[in-house]
């Protein structure tokens, strides 16, 4: 029932069916059009991302690298470096659901900023998750509607990430160097054991993505796999977002066949810097991840897509999913203002929007 109740509650989906229920009002699904490699590489992906917090991974590389910390700026750029290879591994979801709570108990014992660290991590986290095929869900379909290549993929998403990293180095700058106690190093058991086995499915779900085998494998072994460490880890996959893509890709295929609709959105997607804007405009008011299947479709610039998609997780609430978690983490654990936090979380969020936008046009200007 909980699991019944995560999907009906959900925005996106919410919007998502209606939309899709409007589409076959003018035309009827192709099955063909349904992408089954997105669509399994998203499940073995939202599986895998589950049994590694089942097995607190994250939770122990949180405390390990916190017991190093004895000053606000230190503390800052360890946690927002983690969320940003947590982001990569992770995805943004669950790497904000995990280091939010854990920073904002530290707050609370020596009364820390809380507003710019937490917004930090979820800026890092959608930085991080960028930089991998599986880390936003929407590359995935990026890397499988356009048959990308993992060299070609790394390619537009290395300097990305050194760009953003290089800018995020700026910002520790101006952070305080306030002395705090170094961190005491929570007691977390990891299973070794089960974490090699899930990183060895997860260097074959890498090799699925990719089409070296098919990806139904790997999905199939993920599951298996955590049914076997404990068979509740199916109950916390976003299955909302697996019938986001769903919902899409038939709503898609519906004004596909409408002549009108094409025209219109193949006005939007025209070139390589249209297509770009574009991504990163409609991200702001739908989420990327239904942005990018919706423009995915009408283009064939893959790289402007690529880098318009991830730049547009930053902005509003609903750039990406992991924004609105963030916002709904800090509210539960925070002690500051919420209306304060989300003022300045948007200031921080759009000013990153801009410069962000900035980057990735240059880097398609001149084809880093």
């Amino acid at each position: 029932m909980t699991v019944l109740k995560n999907i009906a509650k959900d925005r996106i989906l919410q919007i998502t069916v209606f939309v899709t229920v409007v589409s076959l009002f003018f035309a009827r699904p192709r099955l063909e059009d349904i992408n089954t490699h997105t669509l399994f590489s998203v499940a073995a992906m939202l599986t895998l991302i589950q049994i590694y917090a089942y097995l607190h991974v994250l939770d122990v590389l949180a405390y390990k690298l916190t017991s190093i910390a004895d000053n606000t700026r230190k503390l800052n750029i360890l946690f927002t470096l983690l969320s940003v290879i947590a982001g990569m591994f992770l995805g943004n979801d669950i790497t904000a659901l995990t280091l939010i709570p854990l920073y904002l108990n530290i707050t609370k014992k020596y009364k820390l900023p809380q507003i710019l660290p937490v917004t930090l991590i979820g800026m890092g986290a959608n930085i991080g998750a960028a930089f991998t095929p599986w880390g936003n869900p929407h590359n995935i379909f990026l890397v499988s509607r356009y048959n990308v290549s993992a060299l070609q993929f790394f390619s537009w998403s290395v300097p990305y990430l050194l760009i953003s990293l290089v800018i995020l180095g700026i910002v520790f700058f101006f952070i305080p160097k306030e002395k705090i106690p170094v961190q005491k190093t929570e007691s977390i058991e990891i299973n070794w054991r089960l974490t090699l086995i899930t990183t060895s499915v997860f260097i074959f779900f890498f090799f699925g993505v990719f089409r070296i085998v098919p990806i139904i494998i790997p999905m199939i072994a993920s599951i298996i796999l955590a049914l076997m460490i404990n068979p509740r880890i199916m109950l916390k996959i976003d299955y909302a977002l697996l019938l986001t893509f769903t919902g899409f890709f038939i709503f898609i295929s519906d004004i596909q066949q409408v002549p009108a609709s094409v025209n219109v959105i193949h006005m939007m997607v025209y070139s390589e810097t249209s297509t770009y804007l574009t991504s990163i405009i409609s991200s702001q008011v739908m989420s990327n991840v239904p942005s990018t299947i919706l423009v995915g479709k009408f283009t064939t610039y893959a790289q402007a897509l690529f880098l318009g998609s991830n730049i547009g997780g930053f902005g509003s609430a609903i750039g990406s999913m992991a924004n609105m978690l963030v916002i709904k983490t800090f509210n539960q654990h925070a002690t500051v203002s919420k209306s304060k936090f989300f003022n300045q979380w948007s200031i921080m969020q759009f000013i990153g929007l801009i410069i962000l936008t900035i980057v990735g046009y240059l880097l398609l200007i001149f084809r880093i």
